[in-house]
């Protein structure tokens, strides 16, 4: 995705020495979203609410130890549940400042790195994160993006028009060593809007890193609305039963134990599965199945079609792209697909990543019409449509 991105900006940390140790990333779920009109964590952005977008973007990155959430009274014990697998999930304050200190005080102790994110952004992506990470490892760093628009200032009951060469917008995740935020957080100024404001109260110049033009933060509801550019990809596939008696059946990731022989095939031959994987890779132009787990590779035969799955699944969500649904239709004599279809939902879902309302399969026969109709074989079709933060 084309970010439009400015040159990386200097700042007093660049010479520092670099901290090692663990980074934990906070994420601020904390505000009223009184301008949204509702609450705008709790949205739905390809399958997930806005606010577990925004916290798997780090807790599935390869740079980021830790990951909490700060959260609101009206929220905390919803997140709690939600999110099991966040290393802590704290009280906010009643400003930025102090939700941001509640954050850095429930790190793990040896975070040595700290990045704090606004969960109102859930289009952040994984080189953003690296470039941040990266940089926070020398000193406060925050990502910011040239301002390109005309900007003028109220100056009494006038305006006047202001240099923008030298303005830039600032972004989300913004970083820097523990101690630097522990110094910054003491008799911090509660109408701070910006973590980085109370690191230049110390003194201190933050250096910049580029930002992306797709990390807006969602403030009003037509944020949300024109925020995306959506794709579909059409799928196929089809096996024959094999020769085998004792070959396994599987289907959407769940396996038919009383239904063998299974479908032939070097991989465990999972017709559905193989179908969405092709139409999530086609929607986001990355080929198909076969071009990332050939049939002539060892090292797939018999292997699961969930872990391919989850492969495509990454792929997507390292470029950005969020899965809106997945629709599939299996033509099959047998086995009854649909006597264990809220299994292959939940499979199905658990692997892409999402919700398994999000998720519909449903089964029919070829009418003992052809190879299907007499029971030779299984195919299998879907569509699936993706989304992304339009550039």
């Amino acid at each position: 995705m084309p970010t439009g991105n400015p040159p990386s900006q200097s700042g007093a940390a660049d010479d520092a020495t670099s901290i090692d140790g663990p980074v934990c990333a906070v994420v601020l779920a904390a505000g009223s979203s009184n301008r949204f009109g509702s609450d705008k964590l709790a949205q739905a952005a390809g399958g997930k609410p806005v606010w577990r977008r925004s916290f798997e973007a780090f807790r599935h990155h390869r740079d980021i130890d830790y990951v909490g959430l700060v959260a609101s009274a009206a929220n905390i014990n919803e997140l709690r549940e939600a999110a099991p697998d966040a290393d802590f999930v704290v009280l906010g304050g009643a400003s930025r400042a102090q939700s941001s200190a509640a954050g850095l005080a429930a790190c793990p102790p040896d975070a040595q790195v700290v990045l704090f994110h606004d969960a109102a952004r859930p289009f952040v992506t994984p080189d953003l994160v690296a470039r941040v990470v990266e940089g926070a490892r020398r000193g406060p760093v925050f990502p910011g993006l040239p301002v390109t628009e005309t900007i003028r200032q109220r100056d009494g009951e006038g305006f006047f028009t202001l240099d923008r060469s030298g303005l830039v917008s600032v972004q989300t995740p913004q970083g820097a060593p523990r101690a630097i935020w522990e110094r910054s957080f003491q008799d911090a100024d509660p109408a701070a809007t910006d973590d980085m404001l109370l690191v230049e109260r110390l003194g201190l110049r933050p250096a910049m890193v580029h930002g992306d033009v797709a990390n807006r933060k969602l403030t009003y509801q037509s944020d949300l609305q024109v925020a995306l550019e959506y794709r579909s990809g059409i799928g196929y596939d089809i096996h024959g039963f094999s020769t085998d008696p004792n070959r396994p059946m599987w289907i959407g990731g769940v396996e038919f134990a009383d239904d063998r022989p299974g479908l032939e095939g070097h991989s465990d031959a999972d017709v559905l599965l193989h179908a969405i994987v092709d139409a999530l890779l086609g929607a986001a132009g990355l080929g198909d199945i076969g071009l990332h787990f050939p049939d002539t590779d060892a090292k797939w035969k018999d292997a699961r079609s969930t872990d391919f799955l989850v492969h495509a699944a990454d792929l997507l969500n390292g470029r950005n792209w969020l899965i809106m649904n997945i629709d599939a239709t299996v033509v099959a004599e047998r086995p009854k697909i649909m006597r264990r279809h809220g299994e292959i939902c939940e499979s199905v879902a658990r692997a892409a990543g999402v919700t398994a309302d999000r998720v519909s399969v449903k089964a029919t026969t070829n009418e003992r019409l052809g190879a299907l109709g007499r029971g030779e074989g299984i195919a299998a079709l879907a569509v699936a449509t993706l989304a992304r933060a339009r550039p």
